[in-house]
């Protein structure tokens, strides 16, 4: 990656985790494509590295999980078979919210099934302490995910939401079903009735919509790759937790949640990443002038 200053490389994550696609970025800011996406590479591992250290021990009294769905490439049912080897088709990101600080505990990009489940449900167990309320919608996978990561220290519900679908055949492609109801099933323990939601969860998948130029329906500004899709995940969330003051809050989530006492620049979140040493082009330039010497 061609060596930029950590100004540059925060407004490189700024545009990212506003919404802009990669090509957006690199116009805008004078960047070549490869070292846009060697920052999100590498900024992905510094904030997952960050986020797996220091989000854990959380105290959390409302756990609410969703999924997300996106694709890679094409839609699963347009894949060749030739490209399946390389990730493309439909792709599940699976969010977990705490309701009171609104804190993304975890996240997992991956399927749908029940080993995808177990692992996200192991992950949200690990990093939360005491006994949580969760809540869920009806995706069969969460019940022995649940009750294997869990055991007896929770008290969960799952929340089904029924839609009516619009009758013309242009609102069923381009507005979303009205909810004219729910169905609440108890799984385990003694739940708060009426704390049983999804709403956080959900709302926040709309931000990472709105926020991730990867998520926009009915676009061509879809993922290539799989990898690049889950850099881009690992980032928006560090932001999201660090670096994004809520309205409704007045104050980050991490900062809500006791991870932090202030609000995280992009500055900072770069500190984050390996500096990235412009040693190579010294060393090309002082070889091209012993080249010049002995010519």
């Amino acid at each position: 990656m061609n060596w930029i200053s950590t100004e540059k490389r925060a407004k490189v994550i700024g545009a990212l985790v506003e919404g802009n696609s990669i090509n957006a970025t690199c116009r805008m800011l004078g960047v070549s494509k490869h070292t846009v996406l060697r920052l999100l590479k590498d900024a992905d591992i510094a904030c997952a590295k960050f986020h797996d250290r220091y989000v854990r021990n959380l105290r959390v009294r409302r756990l609410q999980c969703d999924e997300i769905w996106s694709f890679v490439g094409a839609k699963a049912k347009n894949v060749s078979p030739e490209r399946e080897p390389e990730g493309w088709g439909d792709v599940w990101t699976w969010t977990a919210t705490d309701a009171d600080t609104k804190l993304c505990v975890s996240w997992l990009v991956g399927g749908r099934d029940a080993g995808w489940a177990y692992d996200f449900m192991q992950d949200c167990a690990e990093r939360v302490r005491g006994r949580v309320q969760l809540t869920t919608d009806a995706h069969k996978a969460y019940l022995s995910a649940a009750e294997s990561t869990f055991g007896g220290g929770v008290d969960y519900a799952q929340l089904q939401k029924i839609y009516g679908a619009p009758t013309d055949a242009d609102q069923r492609r381009y507005s979303p079903a009205k909810c004219i109801g729910s169905d609440m099933k108890v799984v385990s323990g003694a739940p708060d009735p009426d704390h049983v939601s999804t709403s956080y969860v959900e709302r926040q998948n709309v931000t990472m919509r709105m926020s991730m130029r990867r998520f926009t329906r009915l676009t061509n500004g879809f993922s290539e790759k799989l990898a690049n899709h889950a850099h881009q995940i690992a980032v928006y969330f560090f932001h999201y937790n660090f670096c994004r003051v809520h309205s409704s809050l007045r104050v980050t989530s991490a900062m809500e949640a006791g991870l932090t006492d202030h609000v995280w620049t992009l500055e900072e979140l770069c500190g984050l990443i390996p500096e990235e040493n412009p040693i190579r082009r010294i060393d090309r330039a002082l070889i091209l002038k012993a080249l010049e010497r002995t010519a």
